[in-house]
């Protein structure tokens, strides 16, 4: 797989890419500003772009902004973003137009480096992965809806919570000490809350994460 890497703390770039690297992934570029990061995916057409949100020159939102135009000018690359606190706005911005293919962790997340690649490669393979602590701020905020709240019951809620973290069913099913199938009954009666449709594509558990903190 190969990436393409945005820090511009000298130390954390090295070191996300030494981290990469041993894990197996191809680091084909590794730059310090949103300038060459838009100049790097375009000469390397990477399979996935991992950047930290604030860089210069203002270290804002650089990094964001940059991230979201590599999802308009090319559409196959997945993104994940790294940040140092839980902003709700950036988050909510990055997964709003196309909730697949992206991710959003917090950088004290690198530290369980097995798990870190694990989130890389489920957004690379088209899933989605939130760091469990900006759920928990999307879901706060989420809560002060009444009528959202009011179409799920507590269980359901966790579900959700849960599916925001790109976890499957599975995983769900073991954390919450119940069947995959209560899991399935969970997340149909979810989606029909929310109004999202059978129809609706693949990435239907993600959309609804999306429909839920938008509300």
């Amino acid at each position: 797989m190969r990436v393409v890497i945005g820090e511009d703390e000298a130390l954390l770039r090295q070191g996300l890419t030494l981290v990469l690297e041993q894990g197996g992934f191809q680091v084909v570029a590794a730059v310090p500003d949103a300038v060459q990061l838009l100049d790097a995916v375009a000469l390397h057409g990477p399979d996935l772009v991992v950047t930290d949100i604030r860089m210069p020159p203002t270290r804002t939102d650089e990094g964001l902004v940059a991230a979201l135009r590599i999802r308009s000018e090319h559409p196959d690359t997945a993104i994940v973003v790294l940040s140092q606190y839980v902003q709700r706005r950036y988050a909510v911005e990055l997964l709003t137009d196309r909730p697949a293919r992206v991710g959003y962790l917090l950088k004290q997340r690198i530290a369980d480096v097995d798990a870190f690649r694990a989130d890389l490669r489920r957004v690379a393979g088209g899933g989605t992965a939130l760091d469990p602590e900006v759920v928990d701020v999307l879901l706060r905020r989420a809560r002060l809806s009444r009528d959202a709240m009011a179409r799920l019951t507590p269980r359901q809620q966790e579900v959700l919570a849960l599916m925001a973290e790109g976890r499957s069913n599975a995983w769900i099913a073991s954390r919450l000490v119940v069947t995959e199938k209560a899991v399935v009954q969970h997340s149909s009666r979810i989606y029909e809350a929310l109004g999202l449709p059978v129809a609706v594509d693949d990435h239907r558990r993600v959309l609804a994460v999306i429909r839920y903190l938008a509300q």
